[in-house]
């Protein structure tokens, strides 16, 4: 199972890591943390030398009852970043956490090669033309309503089919148009309770019928700190615990705050399997 970046072919049949770089100053764990370009930096660079893959760049916070930010000033917030870590350096794969076409065309044409969309397409609907258009893989994640008010929208008949046949409208919508590498997020946290995130997470097994890479982003979520009475600071070896299982249950992509360890666990399960 590959995508391709950038003319790259990046194989995924062995597990790949996606390191966070947020640039909002309300994130839930490292808000107003990368101000400065130095910091920046220092930061990618970690990450970089700790083994990922892809760098994810979000301008726009997605936590729950997140403030809503214009197109324009996601774009001032992004674009700078994005011309400085391409300058700097120049192999690194990096993936526009975005749901507006816009900031996806003008991140891609400044040197990112990914995009990763919350919305999968539903907050702006010229998002999967633009996507097919552009020839970049997308991901597409799984969430109901807006960052503003999906904590109010967790019902479903049936958990994991109603995600399934989510994605089996939005991966044919998007096939459609012509958008060929498609990597699928369950959207852990998003219009989900704790208790329905670990019935997802016990069952992510089922996504691979859907013959996509899948992405699991868990890191430092409320569903492993509030259940251990804890902190997003005090979550990474319960994130390190659910990334393992996740892995088991055949995640392509772990999307991370911590490199080194999410590098560690893909390291250790994939000596099980051989």
């Amino acid at each position: 199972m590959t995508i391709n970046c950038k003319g790259e072919l990046i194989d995924l049949t062995i597990p790949k890591v996606m390191g966070i770089l947020n640039l909002t100053p309300d994130s839930f764990y490292d808000g107003g943390v990368n101000t400065k370009d130095a910091v920046i930096l220092k930061h990618v660079e970690k990450m970089l030398n700790d083994g990922a893959t892809f760098i994810d760049i979000g301008a726009y916070s997605s936590r729950p009852s997140a403030t809503h930010i214009s197109e324009a000033e996601e774009l001032q917030r992004l674009l700078p970043i994005l011309k400085l870590l391409t300058q700097t350096f120049p192999d690194i794969l990096i993936s526009i956490d975005t749901f507006r076409s816009e900031v996806a065309k003008q991140s891609i044409a400044a040197g990112a090669c990914m995009i990763n969309d919350i919305s999968a397409g539903k907050m702006d609907d010229t998002m999967l033309e633009t996507v097919a258009k552009l020839k970049v893989p997308y991901v597409m994640m799984h969430m109901k309503g807006t960052p503003q008010n999906m904590q109010q929208q967790v019902t479903y008949d049936h958990l994991i089919k109603d995600i399934l046949l989510y994605f089996s409208e939005r991966i044919a919508a998007a096939r459609a148009l012509g958008l060929v590498d498609i990597i699928v997020d369950p959207g852990f946290g998003f219009s989900k309770t704790i208790a329905q995130n670990y019935e997802l997470l016990k069952l992510l097994n089922a996504f691979k019928r859907l013959d996509k890479p899948v992405l699991v982003g868990i890191s430092r979520k409320s569903m492993i700190y509030k259940l251990l009475e804890a902190s997003p600071s005090e979550a990474l070896n319960g994130t390190t615990v659910l990334n393992t299982m996740a892995l088991q249950q055949g995640a392509s992509i772990l999307r991370v705050h911590d490199v080194k360890e999410a590098m560690e666990c893909i390291q250790l399960t994939q000596q099980i399997k051989t």
